[in-house]
């Protein structure tokens, strides 16, 4: 994400994710034909982020197409190529969707809604 809205959705996101035992390992990575927003290790577990603040769930996971996710697979696996000590651990791509909370003042932080797995 490039915006001011989309740096401050990827870092409630890494605030969420740390909270729940994340070790955040890269952020905003662009390779191969796609970028990684959060790269994360939880466990023996790699996982890919993608991240969307949106209006909407529904605007948010409409964003993420099916070429959005060749491009994080291809992104991933050039990340997976820079960084060989994390090849033997499995992979998952998760989303998290950022929107507002509806009628709750605009001042309150945003719904995050974590899903796991989302390219199989």
């Amino acid at each position: 994400m490039s915006t001011a809205k989309g740096r401050s959705g990827e870092d409630r996101a890494c605030r969420y994710l740390r909270h729940r035992g994340y070790t955040i390992l890269g952020r905003n990575l662009r390779l191969a034909r796609g970028e990684l927003d959060i790269v994360a290790r939880h466990n023996d577990l790699l996982v890919f982020i993608e991240v969307k603040a949106h209006r909407t769930r529904e605007s948010g996971l409409l964003a993420v197409s099916e070429d959005k996710c060749a491009r994080l697979q291809s992104a991933a696996l050039a990340w997976l190529g820079q960084h060989p000590e994390f090849r033997d651990l499995q992979c998952r791509f998760d989303l998290i969707i950022l929107t507002p909370n509806s009628r709750l003042p605009a001042w309150l932080p945003p719904h995050i809604e974590h899903m796991k797995d989302i390219i199989r």
